[in-house]
């Protein structure tokens, strides 16, 4: 149910995300995500300056006049959000929880990819495949699709990353860009074929988000923290040195292991927090992906 409350959120994140992408990311988001290719637009006479490789010698020979072909580049392309809305995503200790970082994240994106004319579809999955919106073009759809970001309520509360990737396998028969935006809660090795095999079929960036909480617990006393996911509750004593000295070293390790799994299959791993802006983040991995082209890497 649309209450005003949510027509108030929607609207606000339509404002403010078009209005990014607008005046940073639309451009850049052309630059970065090529079209399939150079489709042929038409034969016209040669003008000084022409690449000479160009020439059609058939039509220069029939007409007695040197022309070349003229070529556009075939942009649209097709956008495929991967959501993850399982149960840890209504977690945030600062500005936001991380669902609804989650849907402005993937607002942005659609936006700067229908100002393109590309078009956009929506896969959200628990530990299991909760909401499919095949891609279409338009601001309606785009909304549609924040709406339901909102609003959604899923059945699952695990994480099962590889049968999201598994299902944007069979469906999507052409390349594709393919942003899946998750917080990666999941043993990294339980997805780590399932995100090789994507990467080969299309071009994959992974928005990794996360809270401070989840990385560092400061000295509370003895607190109960639950598995958002299992609902499983557990006690611990955050004066203990030694407890957030193990925890601190667990969480680093279990972050270098995603870092290994997203670097081996070749895939963009954009870090976002619910306690700084994401737009730091989104605009240094446009540079960085800008510059690498510019390089041919």
């Amino acid at each position: 149910m649309l209450t005003n409350d949510l027509i108030a959120k929607i609207r606000r994140i339509e404002i403010t995300t078009r209005k990014l992408v607008n005046d940073s990311f639309a451009g850049e988001y052309h630059s970065v995500f090529k079209g399939r290719g150079m489709e042929f637009v038409e034969v016209r006479q040669y003008h000084p300056g022409d690449d000479v490789r160009t020439i059609d010698w058939n039509v220069t020979a029939r007409t007695g006049e040197p022309h070349v072909k003229s070529y556009a580049e075939e942009r649209e392309l097709t956008v495929m959000l991967v959501v993850d809305a399982s149960r840890s995503g209504e977690f945030g200790t600062r500005n936001r929880f991380k669902r609804e970082l989650a849907a402005e994240l993937a607002a942005v994106m659609s936006f700067a990819a229908t100002t393109n004319n590309d078009k956009v579809g929506l896969l959200i999955f628990t530990d299991r495949v909760e909401l499919l919106i095949p891609p279409r073009k338009g601001r309606s759809h785009v909304l549609r699709m924040v709406r339901d970001l909102l609003v959604f309520e899923p059945e699952g509360t695990g994480t099962d990353i590889r049968l999201a990737l598994d299902t944007i396998n069979v469906l999507l028969k052409r390349r594709s860009i393919v942003f899946v935006i998750s917080d990666f809660l999941a043993e990294p090795d339980s997805y780590r074929q399932a995100l090789f095999a994507t990467s080969r079929r299309h071009d994959v960036v992974a928005f990794d988000l996360d809270d401070p909480m989840e990385r560092e617990i400061a000295d509370v006393g003895i607190i109960a923290l639950e598995d958002a996911e299992t609902g499983q509750i557990r006690w611990v004593d955050t004066s203990s040195s030694a407890w957030r000295r193990t925890f601190s070293e667990k969480v680093a390790r279990f972050v270098e292991e995603k870092r290994e799994v997203f670097s081996s299959a070749a895939v963009d791993r954009v870090n976002v927090t619910t306690d700084r802006d994401y737009v730091a983040e989104v605009a240094s991995f446009f540079k960085n992906r800008l510059r690498r082209l510019a390089q041919g890497v």
